[in-house]
């Protein structure tokens, strides 16, 4: 909208859209982080144990692909950063992969924004 509208141009949009999705991921992050040590006392947790201790073990094992994989589905892409925080995943490593998911992301956002803008539009 901010490009069709001659609001903003490329260069002003794919830094603030990079940004806003690091912000959005390590909000998520820093939120499981804080909740995990007492969300497994919560009875949605505590009916559910068999499963969640699955899917933790999953997160953790398969983390660093999840951070990219969950960057581009819209479905899981808020659950990703929560999930990883409640594991305690290493939040150094967390930061240094999620900077590189979202550059990924929002490069490939450029390239969809161009192409709407000069082969599309």
């Amino acid at each position: 909208m901010l490009l069709a509208n001659d609001i903003a141009n490329l260069s002003q949009i794919l830094p603030l859209a990079m940004a806003g999705a690091l912000l959005g991921d390590h909000a998520g992050f820093y939120t499981g982080r804080w909740i995990g040590p007492r969300f497994h006392h919560f009875t949605f947790a505590q009916k559910h144990r068999a499963k969640l201790q699955k899917s933790e073990a999953m997160i953790v094992k398969y983390g660093p692909y999840a951070i990219f994989i969950g960057r581009f589905l819209p479905a899981i892409r808020s659950l990703i950063p929560a999930m990883l925080g409640i594991s305690g995943f290493n939040a150094a490593r967390y930061s240094a992969l999620d900077v590189g998911a979202c550059l990924l992301w929002s490069a490939c956002l450029g390239v969809i924004l161009w192409a709407i803008e000069n082969v599309i539009g």
